[in-house]
Parts: structure tokens; C-alpha cells; sequence
């Protein structure tokens, strides 16, 4: 009798914790992104704290503090300038392509007429010689988009109390986690209904993860961004801003990278005649922006995610579809925790030790 009530107790306590876990979830919902990008700042800026906590012992709220206000200004105000800087260049080529200023049907006739005979003719040949569908849906793709962009920006702006509502949420909270983040991660792992060493394995992935991608991937894709926006500017490029921003996206994708975005650039510029131009955008594509990854990446995080390219490049796009913004980081933190503890099941079910290989990387 005392086992079968202890096991209703339990089952009641669980059935409990899901009910107001739903609610607790719902109640906050409005609040999930700024929450989530709160936990992943207070995460990656976890070792700022640490030092300046050891800089004044004992002095927690004065550490979160400073690092609060070191994080608002090298990270939160540059990207918001940014951002409405890309949107107002956004605005400016969606009104070109609608005025007839920027037309890409003849940009694309451009490049076909200076593409040498033989490519010109197999071309011809193959029924593209007009480029008459590719230039529609390109056009159309580039429309919608710049609309897309714009109706988003006035949508931010008509509902501008709740960013700010929710922006000022996520630095309040950001700032907890930086005071007590030392208490909070543990606990969360020891209430985590797993084995010790489990949770804590999935705890270090986790961990590993979010750093590898916004510490690693995510600085050298804005760098990889910021050189290319650079490069445009130097050549003059309009609406460089704008395309070094879309290159930066580019680069967090793996067999995509940046070059997705400079390389048709130099393509055009060769062919309308502007050489110089187009020789600088190539050696900077080559030897600097491709370059960056390969020297910044081993600087910035001593190990990668462990997950193939593959894999990374399909939860990305996926992340991104579903989550938007957010999905850069959980699509490849999703694949990982997924890997991660279907390894461990395997393990234990095959009655081996838990294991710290990863899939490789490549």
C-alpha cells in the first residue's frame, strides 16, 4: 500500500511539475526570445564576470554591472546601429528596384553579352540565352525579400513599446544570470531527471555549442561581413552595408560561405568592364575574407562543435526557417544534443563507458 501511494505521489508530483511547467512557459512566452539571447549572453560573457569578480572579491552586483554595461557597449549598441543603418539601405534598393533604377533582367543581359562565344552559345543553345525566367523569379525573389525586410522594419517600428519592453527584459534578466550564473547552471543540472554524468555531459555540450557557434562561427562571420562590406565600399558597390551583412549570414553556412555573395559581384563587375574593380573584390574574396575563417576560427574557440559540415548547414537553414534569428544557434544546438544523447543510449545499451569522441568535424 505504502509503494503503490508512493508511486501515485510521484506520478502526481510529475504530472504537477508538466502542468505548471506548460504554464509557467505560456505566461512567459512573449518573453522567450529576449530570455533566450539574455541566456546566451550571460553565458558567453561568463568569463568577463569571473574576472572582474576576482578583480573585487565579494562585489557580485558591481561585476555583473560592469560587464552588463561592457556587453551594452561593444555589442548591443553597434548591432543596433547597424541594424537600422542595413534596414534604411534595405529601403533605399526595395524603392530602386520598384522606381526601375536597379534592373536586374538587365544586369543579367549584361553579363550574358560579355560571357566569350562558346559560353554564350551553349547557352543559347540550352535555352537560356535570354536568362528570361532566371531574371523573373530573381527579380521577384529580390522584391519580395526587400519587401519582406521593410514590412518587418515598420512592424518593429509600430510595435516599438514592446521591443523596447522586450529589450529591457533581456538586460534585466541578462544581468542575474551574470550575478548568479555559477549557482544557476548547477542547479539546473543537478534537477536535470538524469544521471549525474549524463547531465552533466549534455551540460558541457550545450556549453560548447553555444560558444563554438556565437563565439566562433558567429565573430568570424561578422568579420568575414565586415570585410566584405569594406571591399564593396572601396569599389564602390551600392549598398555595400547591406551586402556585407547578407555575406556575414552567408559565412555561418558551411559549403556556402561568403563567397556566394562576392563571387557573383566580381562576376558582374568584369563584365560590365569595371577590371580593377573586379580584381580587388577577388583578392580580397581569396585572400582575405577566405582567409579569416582559417586564422580566426583556431584563435577563438580551441575545438569546434564536433558535427559534420552537413549537419551544421542543414539545422542552420532549418533553425533559421523556424526560429528565425535564433535558429543560427539552436539548430545547430538542437543536432548536438541529439547526437549527444543518442550516444549515450547506445553506450549504456551496449554496456560500454560514456565516451567523449565526437563526430567529426568534416
Amino acid at each position: 500500500m505504502t509503494i503503490e501511494r508512493r508511486h501515485v505521489e510521484n506520478g502526481g508530483l510529475i504530472l504537477f511539475l508538466v502542468l505548471i511547467t506548460a504554464a509557467l512557459g505560456l505566461v512567459v512566452s512573449g518573453f522567450v526570445v529576449a530570455l533566450l539571447w539574455a541566456a546566451l549572453a550571460a553565458l558567453l560573457f561568463q568569463p568577463l564576470f569571473r574576472r572582474l569578480l576576482a578583480r573585487w572579491p565579494g562585489r557580485r552586483n558591481l561585476a555583473a554591472a560592469v560587464t552588463l554595461l561592457i556587453l551594452t557597449v561593444a555589442v548591443v549598441i553597434p548591432a543596433l546601429i547597424i541594424a537600422s543603418l542595413v534596414v534604411d539601405q534595405a529601403a533605399g534598393v526595395y524603392a530602386q528596384i520598384r522606381g526601375g533604377q536597379i534592373n536586374f533582367a538587365a544586369y543579367f543581359e549584361q553579363v550574358h553579352d560579355a560571357l566569350p562565344d562558346r559560353i554564350r552559345q551553349w547557352l543559347d543553345g540550352a535555352g537560356f540565352g535570354s536568362f528570361e525566367r532566371a531574371q523573373s523569379r530573381l527579380s521577384q525573389a529580390v522584391g519580395s525579400s526587400a519587401s519582406q525586410l521593410a514590412r518587418r522594419a515598420f512592424s518593429i517600428g509600430a510595435n516599438a513599446a514592446a521591443f523596447l519592453l522586450a529589450f529591457g527584459v533581456g538586460l534585466y534578466v541578462t544581468f542575474f544570470l551574470l550575478r548568479d550564473g555559477s549557482r544557476i547552471g548547477p542547479a539546473i543540472v543537478r534537477a536535470l531527471p538524469l544521471e549525474r554524468p549524463i547531465a552533466e555531459r549534455l551540460a558541457d555540450k550545450f556549453v560548447a555549442v553555444v560558444r563554438a557557434t556565437i563565439k566562433g562561427s558567429g565573430v568570424v562571420a561578422l568579420v568575414q561581413g565586415a570585410l566584405g562590406a569594406i571591399t564593396f565600399w572601396i569599389v564602390g558597390v551600392p549598398a555595400a552595408l547591406l551586402w556585407g551583412v547578407l555575406m556575414a549570414i552567408a559565412a555561418l553556412l558551411p559549403a556556402i560561405g561568403p563567397a556566394i555573395i562576392w563571387a557573383p559581384v566580381a562576376v558582374y563587375l568584369l563584365a560590365t568592364g569595371a577590371i580593377w574593380q573586379a580584381v580587388v573584390v577577388v583578392l580580397s574574396g581569396v585572400l582575405v575574407i577566405g582567409l579569416a575563417d582559417n586564422i580566426l576560427r583556431p584563435i577563438l574557440v580551441g575545438r569546434d562543435a564536433g558535427l559534420p559540415d552537413w549537419l551544421v548547414l542543414v539545422t542552420t537553414l532549418g533553425g533559421i526557417d523556424v526560429l528565425g534569428l535564433s535558429g543560427i544557434v539552436l539548430g545547430p544546438l538542437v543536432a548536438a544534443l541529439f547526437l549527444t544523447g543518442w550516444a549515450v543510449l547506445t553506450e549504456q545499451r551496449l554496456g560500454e563507458p560514456a565516451g567523449t569522441e565526437e563526430a567529426p568535424s568534416g
